[in-house]
């Protein structure tokens, strides 16, 4: 089996979506060649802050640690996590009847057997046709007022929203609109969020991040130290 470069592994609760509130194990893996701005994972890409070695685990060294606590579901994220050929590390955890899921830009094909699919787009790299009619949610980070129809115009319009969901529990996905973590007490951003959510309704949601409100990553020893891109580390970014 191949090993993974993981930058973190950690026990959390998700604070994001459909799952917010349920405890999770989080694996967050190195490497995403689009570079978002506003990074809050810079760590995993970064050349200021990627270290001079890099942690590499099996699968089943990952598996062992997630079996060691209550957690029923896993997270694999990054960085861009479908950069990587996940197939032997999710067929293992599914073994174990542990639910895999992958958060994602939808760049990139998956490699991998997933029980969700979170499809969070960057302007950077449009998402693939064939992974967003996987998504089971998806995910849209607001940093300013002209964000939304940005989104509306180049994404979110037709079949690309409502898409095929034959095996599907959902025939609509939700759709977040997440404030950027800077911006998330910005009058404006939070405005056309919420305007967007009362005037339009489904399948829009308000979204936030829960788990930084609670600093609950940070109570497992094994997660890295923030790597904010021009942010400010006190406020979670």
């Amino acid at each position: 089996m191949k090993h993974l470069p993981v930058h973190e592994r950690f026990l959390s609760f998700q604070g994001e979506g459909v799952h917010m509130g349920r405890a999770a194990f989080f694996i967050r893996l190195f490497g995403c060649p689009l570079h978002c701005p506003w990074c809050d994972s810079a760590g995993t890409w970064h050349k200021d802050y990627v270290p001079d070695k890099v942690d590499k685990f099996t699968p089943a060294q990952l598996v062992q640690e997630v079996l060691e606590t209550e957690a029923k579901f896993v997270v694999i994220t990054g960085g861009e996590p479908a950069i990587h050929d996940l197939m032997d590390l999710t067929v293992l955890f599914l073994s174990f009847d542990i639910r895999v899921h992958i958060e994602t830009s939808g760049a990139f094909p998956l490699k991998g057997m997933f029980d969700w699919v979170t499809v969070s787009p960057k302007r950077a790299k449009a998402p693939l046709p064939e992974v967003l009619h996987l998504a089971n949610e998806f995910k849209l980070i607001i940093e300013g007022k002209d964000d939304i129809a940005y989104w509306m115009n180049n994404f979110l319009d037709g079949a690309l929203l409502v898409r095929a969901a034959a095996n599907k529990d959902i025939n609509e996905p939700a759709v977040w609109l997440h404030p950027e973590w800077s911006k998330r007490n910005d009058p404006e951003v939070l405005s056309i969020i919420s305007s967007t959510v009362r005037d339009r309704g489904d399948p829009f949601r308000a979204g936030y991040q829960l788990h930084k409100l609670y600093r609950a990553d940070s109570l497992d020893k094994r997660t890295s130290p923030l790597a904010p891109l021009g942010g400010n580390p006190k406020l979670g970014y």
